[in-house]
């Protein structure tokens, strides 16, 4: 499947925010200046249009998550057939995708690492190994780490990791064991706050 693996630093600059593409631990602000476009002179400021707006925060989204535009086009669509606000529906439903909640469990540093690490088979979900990170998680699915891979050097330090990191009440994780328990859906004001997810809807709906 494409995926982009260009500098990440030109997508945040490019949206104008950090994308939390990169580890926590190598910080965008020393090298990365969010507030210049991409080139060599930087983009002149042009007026946006409507339609512009909501293109940029839909890329946004898209960028963040780490996923195509055939994805999120098809979790648009879903996101139109549950009950609720299709906006919240369609954060929710990124928000639920096993490499992103294996990032927010703290076992991995970012979605790109845990994207990696789902992929290389190094979780189970309840009990089931699972190497698909758009695996969509449910109400008291179990994630852990695999009993054969938890002496990789990467698992060697996570617990430490996890003890550090801000997890969200939507999810219980234990440092200790390796797992992780997904308690209930993310409301929205546990999801990114930055995001103006009606943008989205209308630029889907022109």
């Amino acid at each position: 499947m494409a995926r982009y693996i260009g500098p990440k630093c030109k997508l945040s600059r490019r949206e104008g925010t950090d994308l939390f593409l990169k580890s926590a631990r190598r910080s965008l602000d020393t090298k990365c200046k969010l507030d210049s476009r991409p080139g060599q002179h930087g983009a002149k400021s042009t007026r946006i249009s409507e339609y512009g707006t909501q293109l940029r925060e839909k890329q946004k989204i898209r960028r963040m998550y780490g996923v195509l535009e055939r994805q999120f086009r098809n979790y648009f669509s879903k996101a139109t057939k549950r009950k609720g606000m299709t906006g919240e529906n369609l954060l929710r439903m990124l928000e639920m995708r096993l490499d992103n909640v294996v990032f927010r469990m703290g076992f991995a540093s970012s979605r790109a690492q845990a994207r990696q690490l789902v992929t290389h088979g190094h979780f189970a979900v309840n009990g089931r190994p699972t190497n698909i990170p758009s695996f969509g998680t449910k109400v008291g699915d179990r994630i852990e780490v695999r009993e054969s891979r938890r002496g990789r050097e990467h698992f060697k330090t996570t617990a430490d990791t996890i003890k550090a990191a801000q997890i969200p009440e939507w999810v219980s994780v234990d440092a200790t064991k390796l797992l992780g328990t997904v308690l209930a859906e993310p409301a929205r004001e546990q999801m990114p706050l930055e995001f103006n997810e009606q943008l989205v809807v209308e630029y889907y709906s022109r």
